[in-house]
């Protein structure tokens, strides 16, 4: 039986799955504040240096989880909007120039970083000498992607040529991270607007808390699992694999939307039998039937394992957060992890 480990390395050697997340090089991840803002930086954090005084902050954010990170720590003090529309997949959303507008009104530009390959070029075409930009994900120990090929295949039958660096730009999945993120959100807003820190300050510490909750009940749960492998679609998860011990077995790369040559697909089949994979996981914003075709070939199931890259219907007609999505996400690892 081949172990994991094998089967990862074979899939870098021979896969046409891994074309990349639209991620920019390593040297391209994202705006220079200094040069793009007028600001100064402090920790990662663009800081401009006027004093917003009671004015209320006009924050913009790339997608979901920048918005409900940024939302809890700034409360009732901001109108926070986000820029890519729910059910759209942001690796492949481009600002229109409604959207550029929009960011030159703002305060506060808050994006995850590596994801969003378009934000160097759009900070550049923004007129405005004070917006400040928050890089959540700036100074954070990011993972390289799984070894890929010079390009890939997507589903239209296009090709999507690898960058040159293969950053995993997911870590918003890992709640330990997550909490690194909402820090650098914290550490701008309470500079921009000093007149409300201590209430930034208040609730970001709250906040903090559940996200601290959140982890707990990922170790604990996962500490006492049968199996810590998993096998998704879309390789989203492997800052959640690395923090808590598990193995994440991608089916397709960093690009959501690559599908598997005939040949790898045959493969991805013979290993999933081998190690008696019963649930295959995919996401709702783009098409199940890969992680369906795996599923029905092994006799397993489906299931979904979100990234939260946006909000599904589902979610929101049940009320759900950030914080919601990844507790009903531990539902569905534990029970695949105990097959």
């Amino acid at each position: 039986m081949k172990s994991i480990r094998t089967f990862i390395g074979l899939i870098g050697m021979t896969s046409l799955l891994f074309a990349g997340c639209s991620v920019p090089s390593a040297s391209d991840n994202g705006p220079s504040p200094s040069a793009q803002t007028e600001t100064k930086a402090t920790a990662g954090v663009a800081v401009a240096t006027e004093n917003k005084g009671d004015h209320k902050l006009k924050i913009v954010t790339t997608f979901y989880p920048m918005y409900d990170f940024t939302k809890n720590v700034a409360g009732d003090l901001a109108d926070v909007s986000v820029l890519i529309p729910t059910g759209v997949e942001p690796h492949d959303w481009e600002p229109t120039a409604k959207d550029i507008q929009q960011l030159a009104d703002a305060d506060l530009f808050v994006y995850n970083g590596l994801v969003e390959g378009w934000v160097s070029d759009t900070i550049k075409s923004v007129n405005s000498k004070t917006l400040q930009v928050v890089e959540a994900s700036k100074g954070m120990n990011l993972m390289e992607g799984i070894p890929e090929e010079e390009e890939g295949e997507h589903a239209d039958g296009e090709h999507d040529h690898a960058h040159e660096s293969n950053l995993d730009p997911h870590v918003w999945l890992d709640p330990v991270l997550a909490q690194q993120e909402v820090k650098a959100i914290e550490e701008t807003l309470m500079k921009a607007d000093p007149a409300h820190a201590d209430t930034y300050k208040k609730n970001a510490a709250a906040y903090l808390e559940k996200l601290q909750a959140l982890d707990k009940s990922y170790r604990d749960t996962i500490s006492t699992t049968k199996r810590k492998d998993f096998m998704t679609q879309h390789a989203a998860f492997g800052y959640l694999a690395r923090q808590y011990g598990l193995t994440q077995i991608p089916i397709s790369g960093l690009s959501p939307d690559v599908e598997p040559s005939p040949a790898k697909l045959v493969e991805i089949v013979k290993f999933a039998k081998e190690q008696k994979v019963k649930t295959i996981f995919f996401e709702e914003l783009i098409s199940p039937k890969i992680a369906e075709t795996v599923a029905k070939e092994i006799g397993a199931k489906s299931n979904v394992l979100s990234p939260i890259e946006g909000l599904a219907d589902e979610d929101k007609a049940n009320g759900l957060d950030y914080i919601g999505v990844m507790e009903k996400n531990l539902k569905a690892l534990e029970a695949a992890l105990n097959e």
